[in-house]
C-alpha cells in the first residue's frame, strides 16, 4: 500500500503540468476561438481567407506534428521557446481552430429572425448579442465544447515528447524503473477523474442553458 501512495504521489506532482497546460490553455484558445469565428463569417475577405487558412491547417495537421514544429523548426528562425511556452503555443493554437469552427456553426445556427427581431425591438447591438444571440449560441455550442475540452484533457500527454514531465512521463518512468505496470493504472484513474469532472460540469452546464429556445 505504501509503495501504491508514493507512485500515486509522483504521479500527482506530474498531473500539476497536465492540469496547468490543459487549464491556460482552455483560458487562451477560447477567446481567440471566439475571435477567430467572427474572423470567418467576417465581410472583410482578406480576414476570411486568413482565417479560413489557419483553421484549415491547424485542423489538418497533427498535433504532435505541431508540437514538433514548434520545439524545433522556431529556433531555426531565431524563435526559441521554452519547453512549457512551446506546449502552451502549439496547443492554444490548435485548439482555438477547433473552438473557431464551433463558435461559426453556433453563431450561423441563429436563424437570421432573431437578430431582424431584435434591431425591431430597438435593442443596441451590444444588448442583442448579449441577451438575445449569446445565449441561443452558447446552447448550441457547449456539447461540441464539452467534446473538445475532455479531447485536450487527453491530448495534454503529447507533451511526453518535449521531455516534460507530465501526468503520462512521470508514470512511464515509474514503469521503467520499478519494472511495474501500477503506475499506468493510477494515470489512468487520474485521467478518467479529470473526465468526469468535465463531464459532469457540461452536463450541469447544459441543463442550465439548455432552457433557451431559438
Amino acid at each position: 500500500m505504501e509503495k501504491f501512495l508514493n507512485m500515486a504521489y509522483l504521479i500527482l506532482q506530474g498531473a500539476e503540468v497536465t492540469l496547468t497546460i490543459f487549464v491556460i490553455t482552455l483560458i487562451l484558445s477560447l477567446p481567440l476561438g471566439g475571435l477567430a469565428a467572427l474572423g470567418r463569417i467576417s465581410s472583410f475577405a482578406p480576414l476570411r481567407y486568413l482565417m479560413e487558412f489557419y483553421v484549415w491547417a491547424m485542423r489538418g495537421t497533427p498535433l504532435m506534428l505541431q508540437l514538433l514544429f514548434v520545439y524545433f523548426a522556431l529556433p531555426l528562425v531565431g524563435i526559441r521557446l521554452p519547453d512549457f511556452a512551446a506546449a502552451l503555443l502549439a496547443f492554444t493554437l490548435n485548439y482555438a481552430a477547433y473552438f473557431a469552427e464551433i463558435f461559426r456553426a453556433g453563431i450561423q445556427a441563429i436563424p437570421k429572425g432573431q437578430y431582424e427581431a431584435a434591431v425591431a425591438l430597438g435593442l443596441k447591438h451590444w444588448q442583442m448579442m448579449r441577451y438575445v444571440i449569446f445565449p441561443q449560441v452558447l446552447r448550441v455550442v457547449l456539447p461540441p465544447i464539452s467534446n473538445e475540452t475532455i479531447n485536450l484533457v487527453k491530448d495534454t500527454s503529447l507533451i511526453y515528447i518535449l521531455a516534460m514531465n507530465d501526468l503520462l512521463r512521470v508514470a512511464r518512468t515509474i514503469v521503467q524503473r520499478e519494472f511495474d505496470m501500477t503506475p499506468f493504472l493510477i494515470a489512468a484513474i487520474f485521467y478518467l477523474a479529470m473526465t468526469a469532472v468535465l463531464t459532469w460540469a457540461f452536463k450541469k452546464l447544459e441543463q442550465k442553458y439548455g432552457s433557451y429556445e431559438t
